[in-house]
């Protein structure tokens, strides 16, 4: 059913439109602070290709909040930079 695969995979309804998302590798969690977490991810976007998904989540209500999502161009270009500084 819709709303089972919405909640496991996690996702939001706005309107006519659903954007759903399902975490494929959980990499690292950076912080964790009462249950709002920053972590790095492995995410696929609406059954889009995976994606590195840096992030904060209040995992107490298993939402997700601000972060970037890094292609795998991107995520070439980022390790080059750090690997600079």
């Amino acid at each position: 059913d819709f709303i089972e695969l919405v909640k496991r995979t996690g996702g939001r309804k706005w309107k006519n439109d659903t954007f759903k998302y399902e975490i494929k590798k959980q990499v690292a969690t950076l912080s964790d602070n009462n249950g709002y977490t920053t972590e790095v991810n492995l995410i696929s976007f609406n059954g889009g290709k995976e994606k590195l998904d840096i992030r904060k989540w209040n995992r107490n209500e298993d939402r997700m909040l601000k972060g970037i999502s890094l292609t795998d161009e991107e995520v070439k270009q980022l390790k080059k930079a750090l690997v600079e500084v």
